[in-house]
């Protein structure tokens, strides 16, 4: 089955529009000049690398509305009869923070592989289980103050996430004069945090 020509068109990075604005001002410059396409990539990428944060922010602003556009779109979007809709997850969305549980065995896990070099996944987190459920409310205070901490930051985020889709539909339907005054979402929100693996307790197998 050929492509949906109405599904959401990708999001682009910041250095796509890097990219694509030299094409522009190449071709303002040279209209009947053809263009040497790896000769042209290299110099864009040299280019990219020797500029300033501050130069480079104007581009990241346009990926960071373009990515919530394509969030909106892809929520909103129905494929075509026969087509499962994929479940959307962006990959830039903030890892749901580690349970309490997660941190005590983040904490404890390396001293009993070091303990029992020979125990398997399994028994290890059998045995981080009898721990953590023969500790004391005391010894659990510590790893749960913690996790709550965690999870009010992510839901701070996820909140946040939420405004700035909200806030770049409300954008798109002003009238063109006013959106040049409006501010864009980044300048209105601070960057997401990001959070531990909750998966943290498996990677001690390796140590």
């Amino acid at each position: 089955m050929g492509k949906d020509p109405k599904k959401p068109r990708g999001k682009m990075s910041s250095y796509a529009y890097f990219v694509q604005t030299c094409r522009e001002e190449h071709k303002k410059k040279h209209p009947d000049a053809s263009v040497n396409f790896s000769e042209f990539s290299k110099k864009c990428s040299e280019r990219w690398k020797t500029m300033s944060p501050k130069e480079k922010g104007k581009f990241e602003d346009m990926a960071k509305q373009d990515k919530l556009r394509y969030e909106r779109e892809m929520k909103n979007y129905v494929p075509p009869k026969g087509q499962k809709k994929k479940r959307f997850k962006d990959p830039n969305a903030p890892k749901r923070p580690p349970s309490a549980f997660f941190l005590f065995c983040a904490d404890f896990c390396p001293k009993i592989k070091s303990e029992n070099p020979g125990l398997s996944i399994g028994d290890t987190a059998k045995k981080l289980g009898e721990m953590w459920n023969s500790s004391s409310a005391e010894e659990k205070q510590p790893y749960e103050k913690k996790a709550a901490k965690l999870k009010e930051k992510y839901d701070k985020v996820i909140i946040q996430n939420d405004m700035e889709v909200k806030l770049v539909d409300l954008i798109e339907k002003l009238p063109n004069e006013h959106k040049k005054s409006t501010p864009s979402p980044s300048a209105l929100f601070p960057k997401a945090g990001t959070f531990c693996d909750p998966l943290v307790v498996l990677s001690c197998n390796s140590l």
